[in-house]
Order: C-alpha cells, then structure tokens, then sequence
C-alpha cells in the first residue's frame, strides 16, 4: 500500500467516523429522558414524530442488510437474537441495528489505527486487519451475551411476580398469564408464550416445540414444571408449603448460581481476549524503537529470524485467542453460526470434494469412525462428520499456502535487506553519524549497481568484480585492500542473491505444516472435551435439582424423570438418549447399560436410585437424601462452580499472557541479549587482532 493511497484513504475513513460519530450524538439526544418522551406520547396519541430511535434504527436495518459484508454479521446476530426475542420482528431489527452501529464506531478508528501502525508492512497490515474480523465477532458477541444474561435476571423477577400471582389466583396458567401483562419486561414474551401452551388443545406438543426454542434451560424447567402441575394439580408439601412455589424457588436458586458464575466468569475473563491480541499491534512499534536505539539489531528485525519469529507471534496470538474465548463460553445462547446450510456443506455438495472427502473418511463401523464420533459426542460440537474432514482439509490447504507464502516472504527479505542496508561500521548504541550514513549508501549504489549487472551471471568470479571495482570511478582513489573488500562483499552478496530460490525441502517443511494443520480441528475438539468434563459436576447437580422438582409430582414415574435429564443434558446427553430409547424394552438393563456408559460416581449414584424406583421402592423414597440433604447439595454447588472458576481462570491468564510473554521475550529482549553479546564479541576481537 503506497503513501500516496494511504494520504487518501485515511480523511476518508476519518470522515465516514466524524459522521458517524455526530449521527450517534444526535440519536442520543434525541432519545434522552425516555420517561418524559413516554408521557409526551401518551399525550400526542397517534401523531407522527418527526424523529424516533425506534424509526431511525429501522431504517438503518434496512440499509445494513444489503450490504454484503455487513449481511454476513446482520444475519448471524438474528440467529441469536431471534431466539431470544421469541420471534418480535420489530425488536429484533433494533437490536441488530444497535449492535452494528456501535460495532461500526468502534471498529472505524481501530482500522485507522491499524493502518497507521503498519502501513510500512504489507504481511502485518494484512493479518491485523484480518484479525479484526475475529474481534468484530467477539465484540458483537459480548453484547448478546448482555442480552441473554438480562433477560437471565429479568426472569428472578418474574418468578417474583409469578409467586404473587400464583398466591392470587392459586391457577398456573392465570398466574402465568398475569405475569405476562408485564411489558417493562422482555421476559414477559416468554411468560405470553408458556400461556398459550397452557391453554392450547394440545399443550404436550407446543411444549416440545418450546423447548427447541427456549433461550435457556430454566425457562424449559418453568414451562414443564407449570405444565405438570396443570394437569396433575399443586399439592402440599410436608411443612405444608405449595410443592409448585417450592419448585420455583428451586429454579430461582439455580438461576442466581448461574447468574453468580456468569458475573464471575465476564470479570476473569474481561480482559484476557484483549491481552492476547494486543501484542501484534505492539509488533512494528518495538521494532522501531529498537532499532533507532540500537542499530545493531536491525539484522535481526529486517532479516529472516525476526520474520519467522514474527509469524511464530502472530500465530501464537491467534491460537491464544480462540482458546481463551472457549475458555469463556458461559453457556449462555450460542447459535450464531447457520448449522442448516454451513459453507462445509456447500462444498460438499461439489460432486469432485464429496468424492475426495468420502475416500478419506473412515469407514463406518472401523475403529477410526467410532472414535472420531465418540469425540464429536464427547465434545458436543454440531459439525457432522463430513463437515469436520472439509475443515480439516481446509486448515491443511491454508496452513500450506501460509507457508509457502512464508518461505517467499523469507527469500524477498533477505534479497530486500541486501540491496537496502547500507554496510557500516557503528558503536552497539545509536545510529551511524550523517557523515558515516552518506559514505554508506555512497557505496550501497555502487553495490546494488554490480549486483544487477551479475545477478543472472552464476560464473562470476571475484577477480571480474574486482577488475570492474578498479576501472569505477568511484574507487579511484581507493587503496588494493579497500577495493578487495569491496569486491569480496559484492561476490559474498551476489552468491546469497542466486541461491535464494525455493528449495525442495521447503515444499518439505510446508507439507509438514499441512500435515500438522489437518489435525487443528482434532485439537480444537479435544480442548472443547476437556472443557467439557470440567462441566460434568455443575452438570449432575443440576440433574439433582430437576430430579428433586419432580419425585414429590403423582404420577411421575422413572421414564419420565429419564426424558426431562434428557432435555437438560449436555455432556450425558448421548448415554442417557439411548437409556431413553432402550427403556421399553427393559427398564432395569437400560438403566444398567446407562451405569456402565458413565463413570462419575455422583451420576452413577443417581442411576443405581433410579433403579431402586423401577422395582423396589417409590420415587420420593429412592432420593429422600436429595430432599433432607438440599443445603449441603447447595453449597457444594457453589463451591464446585468456584473451583471451575479457579481452574478456568488460572488456564485462561496462562494461555491469555503466553503472547505477551513471548513478544517481550523472545521479540525484544532476547534478541537485544544475543545479538548485544555477539556484537561485544566481535568487536573485542577485533581489537585484539589490531594491538
């Protein structure tokens, strides 16, 4: 990218900010006081407003969704949103149209900021602006994560409400249809749709379509639970309290422990996305700054080995990044990505890709297969098998031409640095003098001068440059020694030039990469596992606290506790389906085959109770301690969510600070030490062979 582009580009891009900026002004001015403009309406009636942030966003919706670039994001945003707006249109278009302005005003000055730090670095340039891709989509998923996490605490005071209303009316569905009327509450949506499942003819049936649904696991656990004591009816508890209110405060409670954890888990990890990018924007400034302090260093930073080690960094950072996002994931709604029709999809409906991929896919029934499903399973990721082997493929491909890129790179560097840097004699602190730096370049023209005239010649000889050396009338006056020196240093320079080709064991090393690329995807699913098992106990509580909402409703027997940890479950989801399905067929071995598809004791503990429901004893008996021991049950759940925290958090500052550890270390002061302490070398040599 030329200067003169750059001196175009940038009033440019800080014009469209300075209007974009002074258009968000506006809109807030506009749209202060919102209970005076709500008691001015209510006063207008039905007049139209000249201007309405409601109106204005609206219209900047329509416009956003055409542009093809901010399409991808407008539609990835409504994936999300939609399911938590329970399908108003209205809101929903706000919302986007929020979110993407204010993306819009952050992103506009950090591109500038980005092109003014590495304007001089075409290879930085790119990957910075490409890594802002990755930070686009971290910043717009913050803010639907606040949305969810609201609409999380909106529900504790709707359940507050419904405690009222139930107290009222003693009815579910008309207590839930009081809580309902609560517009200030965008929970309330979900309480309307509960309400019409209720009253519906076939409520079982619309229950199951919300569940597909539901933004979260507790309004499911509120949907089913109104819906079974609908039809079963409230009944007393032993102290006499409704057994539906005792249910509700059973959900409140694990709502405030996921909320409390949520909370916990944003401040840990607030900054660490941020830590573990910021080292490449520092990448140019460092170079700069050591190289103006100490000249001796630009051997390393303009060479070969501080390229690789800058690809080392980039790389590093952006492996970092993603592990520390997954690290962070909440579990709050994560449906941005289109699971119906994915890219990997579209490729495989190519006739020539479905043909390579279906050869390299393990065949069904092999060992290979059924250990690639079982980590797929065990990771819980959504990608069919198919899908993943094209991804696979993908990150082989680009890991390949990165690193053919990267070995071109490396030839032009060091073809760049030859005819570029001046030789010269400097102190290890400073630069050369301006009289010391005009000789240098004097002689760096006559350098490049001969390199251009021999450079296809690969038989020249030392003696013909310095034949040529004596006739210039540049060395006139030069002594037989400097001329051969001169000589020397052009033949030495002009060798490097011809024999920076690509080389077969480069084409070697790149298929290596791509070789160690084509199991990213594998990784990236075994650290998913991992993340995943530490889960698995905040999980089998929550299996406690549903178990404990359930055994004291008549009628509820063993199958049907079986399909609502079903609908719950994420690690066990694939063991307890298949309990599910082989239920009928015998109760007591489906639930043992259960027993031996899992081994964390607490879960198997749960089973063997279960078991004891089948035949032996009532379901209440089976889990009297859950009910006698609800505190204790309580207070380890805290603490294991705190312990999940501690070890989430310790992982995430080790993998959150590796960038910055590495930039500092092995970007400025290692090479400072190193090439300082060869340096000091030399030079005492010298002086030792000139006393």
């Amino acid at each position: 990218m030329s200067n003169e582009m750059l001196g175009k580009l940038i009033p440019i891009i800080f014009g469209v900010f300075g209007v974009l900026v002074v258009a968000y002004l506006i809109v807030n001015k506009f749209t202060n006081k919102k209970n005076t403009k709500f008691v001015a309406s209510l006063v207008d009636g039905t007049k139209t407003k000249a201007f309405s942030k409601e109106i204005f966003y609206q219209k900047v919706y329509i416009l956003i969704i055409k542009i093809p670039f901010l399409r991808r994001y407008v539609l990835k945003l409504r994936r999300r949103l939609e399911i938590i707006n329970l399908e108003d249109e209205y809101l929903t278009r706000m919302q986007v149209a929020q979110m993407i302005t204010k993306g819009i005003i952050v992103v506009v000055p950090l591109t500038i900021v980005i092109i003014l730090v590495a304007k001089h670095n075409v290879v930085l340039l790119a990957t910075l602006l490409l890594f802002e891709l990755f930070f686009i989509e971290t910043f717009l998923s913050g803010m639907v994560d606040k949305v969810d996490n609201k609409l999380l605490k909106e529900q504790i005071d709707m359940f507050s409400e419904m405690r009222h209303a139930f107290h009222e009316f003693n009815l579910v569905e008309e207590a839930v249809y009081e809580v309902a009327q609560n517009d200030e509450l965008e929970v309330s949506k979900q309480a309307q749709k509960i309400y019409e499942i209720l009253i519906s003819d076939d409520p079982e049936m619309e229950l199951e379509k919300y569940y597909d649904i539901a933004p979260n696991s507790f309004l499911k656990e509120f949907a089913g639970i109104s819906y079974l004591t609908k039809e079963f009816g409230d009944r007393q508890d032993s102290d006499g309290a409704s057994l539906y209110l005792k249910n509700l405060n059973n959900i409140t409670q694990e709502m405030q422990i996921e909320i409390l954890k949520r909370e916990k888990l944003d401040y840990v990890f607030q900054s660490l996305s941020m830590i573990a990018a910021l080292p490449i924007l520092f990448l140019e400034p460092i170079k700069n700054w050591a190289v103006s302090m100490f000249s001796f260093t630009g051997s390393f930073y303009d060479g070969k080995t501080g390229f690789i080690v800058q690809m080392a960094l980039i790389v590093l950072t952006f492996i970092c990044y993603i592990l520390v996002r997954k690290l962070k994931d909440n579990g709050s709604v994560n449906t941005g990505r289109d699971m119906q029709n994915p890219w990997e999809q579209k490729l495989y409906k190519k006739k020539i890709i479905k043909k390579f991929v279906d050869k390299i896919i393990p065949k069904e029934g092999t060992k290979e297969y059924r250990l690639k499903i079982k980590l797929m399973k065990d990771s819980a990721t959504k990608l069919k098998m198919e899908w993943l082997y094209i991804d696979r493929c993908m990150y082989a491909i680009v890991g390949f031409i990165i690193s053919m890129f990267m070995f071109w790179q490396l030839h032009n560097l060091t073809i760049e640095y030859i005819y570029e840097e001046p030789r010269a004699d400097y102190d290890l602190l400073g630069n050369m003098s301006e009289k010391d730096a005009n000789k240098a370049y004097a002689e760096l023209e006559i350098h490049n001068k001969y390199m251009d005239k021999y450079r296809s010649d690969k038989g020249v000889t030392q003696e013909m440059i310095q034949k040529d050396l004596e006739e210039d009338e540049y060395y006139a006056g030069a002594t037989a020694e400097e001329i051969t020196d001169a000589a020397t240093w052009i033949h030495e320079d002009l060798k490097t030039v011809q024999n920076e080709y690509m080389r077969w064991f480069e084409f070697l090393i790149s298929f290596g990469i791509a070789a160690i690329a084509y199991y990213g995807p594998i990784w990236l699913l075994m650290f998913q596992k991992i993340m995943r098992q530490m889960e698995m106990e905040n999980e089998v509580m929550q299996f406690q606290t549903i178990i404990l909402m359930l055994m004291k409703i008549e009628r509820v027997n063993v199958e049907m506790i079986l399909e609502w940890l079903e609908r719950y479950s994420n690690i066990y989801r694939e063991p307890i389906s298949k309990c599910v399905n082989n239920f009928e067929s015998g109760p007591w071995e489906a639930l043992e085959e259960l027993k031996n598809d899992v081994s964390f004791p607490q879960l198997i503990r749960i089973v063997e109770s279960l078991q004891s429901a089948v035949e032996k004893i009532p379901i209440r008996q089976a889990f009297d301690e859950l009910d006698t021991e609800r505190a204790y049950y309580q207070e380890k759940r805290k603490e294991s969510n705190e312990r999940l925290i501690s070890r989430k958090s310790m992982i995430g500052k080790v993998v959150g600070f590796a960038p910055m550890v590495m930039l500092f270390v092995g970007y400025l002061i290692a090479p400072l030490c190193v090439i300082g302490m060869l340096s000091m070398t030399d030079a005492f040599a010298n002086m030792t062979s000139q006393m």
